[in-house]
């Protein structure tokens, strides 16, 4: 299981991937909205996604995990 993780402080703009939907290394899951930028969260690695942690609107902290992929 790979923990993705946030590297700034920002508001979640869009959730753009559900649980149980295969990923590929590089593909958007979350984009955050920072002093009106756009910073889209990307899977580390191939797999399944099996949790999200964050919803629109939320607010999130520097280190915060967005989502959780199965690997296996």
């Amino acid at each position: 299981m790979a923990e993705v993780r946030t590297e700034i402080t920002a508001n979640v703009w869009q959730v753009r991937v559900e649980v149980g939907q295969a990923v590929a290394t590089g593909d958007e899951l979350v984009i955050l909205e920072s002093m009106k930028m756009e910073i889209p969260v990307e899977a580390p690695c191939a797999g399944t996604v099996a949790e999200i942690r964050v919803a629109p609107d939320d607010k999130i902290t520097e280190g915060d995990v967005v989502a959780v992929i199965d690997e296996s």
